[in-house]
């Protein structure tokens, strides 16, 4: 199964109500936002999205609303943050039955490494019975999976077509790109070194300061790709405190403050997120305004 994944892939947040349920009008509306800009593509359900907070019926609603709002113009990855095969492959199922391109599924993520045999299996398995392209998503810091065995999935399991590298490791991002592994993409999450993620090779992102500011981000795109190195750094020195603004405890809260500051909706935080707070909140418009990002 081919599917062309590249370029600016936005994990878009998972807005709720103060009722803690799925706002899927202020969801549409954050997809036609990222549509208008003419991002590459979306992911929804990922860790920006709280995607290890929701039920697998939560996680069907907001797959549904962005398949049905995108309606082909672009692909559709939903994220699965679970602790065993058996609940990633339920997850996987029910989004499938929703119209998504991809599913992005992490390693388990509490504690405990299977070894590479068992990793490359797990991945094979929840392709097979998913029936839906695989990007590994590969973040859990105490559950990282090498770059060895990421090059091996791609190249083995014909379904796995990419990879996220996140957990802010330029080094693990670097050693798999040198690899080059031929069965699937590499994409960096490695948000305060995106430029030179695409630099080494990386053939996109999907991380969260491209939710935020998804303009710089796709103008960074664009001038990397032309080989305008000057507007490339010149981007990447407006993101860099956009980025040091919501990396943090609460992140989503902080991300969905982002988004209100310029007047997006990207509704509650669920519980127990720590509301932001008035200095972080006036340290997010300080990093915006400086990016010449329009507030409200």
């Amino acid at each position: 199964m081919t599917l062309d994944l590249h370029g600016i892939i936005p994990p878009l947040v998972s807005p709720f109500t103060a009722a803690e349920e799925p706002d899927l009008e202020a969801l549409r509306a954050e997809v036609r936002y990222h549509l208008d800009l003419g991002v590459h593509g979306l992911c929804v359900t990922g860790s920006t999205g709280d995607g290890q907070m929701l039920s697998v019926e939560d996680s069907v609603a907001i797959a549904e609303a962005a398949v049905k709002e995108t309606a082909g113009r672009v692909p559709v990855v939903a994220g699965i943050i679970q602790d065993s095969t058996k609940e990633v492959i339920r997850y996987g199922k029910a989004i499938a039955a929703t119209g998504v391109d991809a599913l992005q599924v992490t390693p388990v993520h509490y504690l405990f490494q299977p070894d590479e045999d068992t990793t490359v299996a797990y991945y094979r398995r929840i392709a097979d019975e998913t029936g839906k392209p695989i990007v590994i998503y590969n973040v859990i810091p105490y559950a990282l999976i090498p770059a060895t065995t990421v090059a091996r999935v791609l190249n083995e399991v014909p379904d796995v077509i990419g990879v996220k590298q996140s957990g802010g490791n330029i080094h693990q991002l670097a050693d798999l790109l040198h690899m080059a592994p031929e069965g699937g993409k590499v994409f960096t999450a490695v948000d305060d070194l995106l430029y030179p993620s695409y630099l080494l090779g990386a053939q996109g992102a999907i991380s969260a300061t491209l939710t935020v500011v998804p303009e710089l981000c796709l103008a960074q795109w664009d001038a990397v790709q032309r080989g305008d190195h000057k507007a490339a750094l010149e981007l990447h020195n407006k993101q860099l405190p956009v980025w040091r603004a919501i990396d943090g405890p609460n992140m989503t809260a902080r991300i969905k403050a982002a988004l209100a500051l310029q007047g997006r909706d990207g509704g509650q935080p669920l519980s127990p997120l720590t509301p932001v707070s008035a200095a972080e909140r006036e340290a997010l418009r300080a990093a915006l305004a400086a990016a010449d990002v329009k507030l409200v």
